[in-house]
């Protein structure tokens, strides 16, 4: 089992990073394998809306070598959590572009897999920060997995962050919860356990 980890932050190595890294070893004490992808600091393009992804299966039409290799990456794993700092009381814009064209081009390879969101933040703003990336898992089919409280940490600097007792404790626990279900839905499968057959879907505009 492995779990793809997403940080949204500019900082390769910070606050966000810090929450990321006690999730994986929660993950690895519980024998899940756990894998953190780092979104860099280059220029991001936005979703467009162009729909060319939807001859492209699962694969976004502007091959930047992240949003094309995060869907490769996410076709194999078992789980996700994606991790953003909060700016201005709201989710990191980079992490938004990337999310919106991974869902927009592939959402079919994330559906029945559990989903978690992080957030780090000095102070404010976590739980508007924490909103936003859990409805890219209510709209994908995708299971949340939760904690002891919301799944966020606090500080300035990872020191900052490491002495955050509440918000570690929560991450560990995050990462155990993540394991078990994990855990649980592959029981299912081996007992035969099918999930849900999703319907075609249905698009209903209101203005005529």
């Amino acid at each position: 089992m492995k779990v793809l980890m997403i940080n949204g932050s500019p900082n390769e190595n910070g606050c966000t990073a810090t929450a990321l890294r006690v999730v994986a070893e929660a993950l690895a004490a519980d024998g899940v394998e756990s894998e953190i992808v780092w979104l860099g600091k280059g220029a991001l393009r936005d979703c467009i809306g162009c729909r060319a992804c939807r001859k492209l299966n699962n694969r976004c039409v502007f091959d930047d070598d992240i949003v094309n290799r995060i869907l490769a990456k996410a076709e194999e794993a078992d789980g996700f959590v994606f991790g953003s700092p909060t700016y201005y009381a709201h989710t990191n814009g980079r992490i938004l572009s990337v999310l919106d064209r991974v869902f927009y081009a592939g959402s079919a390879v994330f559906a029945g897999k559990p989903g978690a969101a992080v957030v780090s933040a000095r102070r404010a703003g976590t739980t508007a920060n924490l909103d936003v990336l859990n409805k890219y898992f209510s709209i994908s089919r995708m299971p949340v997995v939760s904690s002891c409280y919301w799944n966020m940490v606090h500080g300035n600097t990872p020191e900052e962050v490491r002495q955050d007792e509440e918000g570690l404790q929560i991450m560990r626990t995050l990462g155990r919860e993540m394991a078990w279900l994990l855990k649980s839905i592959e029981a299912g499968r081996k007992a035969g356990l099918a999930r849900p057959a999703g319907e075609a879907k249905i698009m209903t505009n209101f203005i005529r």
